[in-house]
């Protein structure tokens, strides 16, 4: 008997391929679209993101062409806790989060292999470049052959459970492959462009929409420097993220660069280029793939931004299931809310979210 598979279609050309790759591998294949959206939200009617109704109409589309029974499933109420109010309440509290890694953590893998259980299947999958295997009895997750389109970054808080149940068809190809075999088997959504926007966030302005959202949670401050000098008034902590230097309304005669958010006295501080670079940091909400505990120091390389460059760099366990990450080389804007993730060579070793930066 085949296994059953529920793969989570977003419209796109990545999850369209990979449910055709299954099928050819012998799986019972189920498509199902995620609903993030309730119908008079400003993001439905976009064209091309994962949350929209053009997206629905692709992934049916698909479905109908592969021969595959494809469901819409309602995940409303899980969406706007665990993502949307999680990314507004992190900006809020002076953080730049990564919704992705959120939604990947607590729904494509987490309560969409609850569901497909459910209906008897054993697997979930989606279209992310990255593979698994398992090695001595470990599931492991390992970055994909293209370098370029590797999510690995967006998918460390796997557990063994779930990596175990997961199939990710696409980590064996290019992106540039994955495209091609959409063409060649007759799919429209072959040349459909990438979704690179946060997928709720209407003209990618996310300070606008927290803004909207909880308008009495976005209050003017002052840019001011390390010693408490001001240098002007800022439209809100939720449009600076650390690191920023465009957009920050300043004429000072110098470029200035945001090094730090305050998010108790609502203060944006600026500085040099060189007070953004930064060696040591604390992870919290740690997970790791290759053991279950950091028993002691650790070298691996390691990430702190998705298109970031792995240093080498050595991590430390604290108290509370912490780690000190120090790298060798200062790493430019290191940003509270965001990921780092450590890697050995292609392997992912684990992540956490950036607490604290030292």
């Amino acid at each position: 008997m085949k296994k059953k598979v529920v793969i989570g279609m977003s419209g796109g050309v990545d999850s369209s391929v990979a449910a055709y790759l299954l099928k050819e591998q012998g799986y019972d294949v189920i498509g199902i679209t995620m609903k993030n959206w309730k119908e008079d939200d400003d993001y439905v009617e976009r064209e091309g993101g994962c949350c929209s109704l053009s997206s629905v109409e692709d992934a049916r589309r698909v479905a109908d062409k592969l021969d595959i029974p494809f469901y819409v499933l309602n995940f409303v109420d899980s969406f706007k806790e665990k993502v949307i109010d999680y990314f507004v309440q992190e900006y809020i509290e002076g953080k730049t989060p990564n919704p992705c890694i959120a939604c990947n953590k607590y729904l494509k893998f987490d309560e969409l292999l609850t569901k497909a259980r459910s209906i008897g299947a054993e697997y979930v999958s989606t279209g992310h470049y990255a593979k698994i295997e398992e090695r001595d009895g470990r599931h492991i997750l390992i970055r994909a052959d293209d370098d370029k389109k590797d999510q690995t970054y967006a998918l460390y808080n796997f557990t063994q459970d779930q990596l175990a149940h997961t199939l990710m068809p696409c980590g064996d190809y290019t992106k540039d492959r994955i495209r091609e075999i959409a063409k060649e088997i007759g799919l429209a959504v072959h040349n459909k462009k990438d979704s690179e926007e946060i997928c709720f966030i209407p003209d990618n302005d996310h300070g606008n929409y927290i803004l909207k959202v909880r308008p009495g949670e976005v209050k003017t401050g002052n840019f001011v420097d390390k010693n408490g000098n001001v240098f002007g008034e800022h439209k809100g902590i939720v449009y600076y993220t650390i690191g920023q230097r465009k957009g920050l309304g300043l004429a000072i005669g110098r470029p200035v660069f945001v090094t730090d958010i305050n998010p108790r006295t609502n203060e944006v501080v600026i500085g040099k280029e060189e007070d953004i670079f930064k060696t040591d940091l604390v992870a919290t909400d740690v997970n790791f793939i290759t053991f279950d505990n950091l028993e002691g120091d650790l070298v691996v390389e390691a990430k702190v931004r998705y298109s970031g460059k792995a240093a080498k760099a050595t991590i430390s366990p604290l108290n509370n299931g912490k780690v000190k990450v120090s790298f060798e080389e200062k790493q430019r804007a290191i940003t509270k809310g965001q990921s780092v993730v450590f890697y050995d060579g292609n392997i992912v070793v684990g992540g956490g979210v950036i607490e604290e930066i030292l």
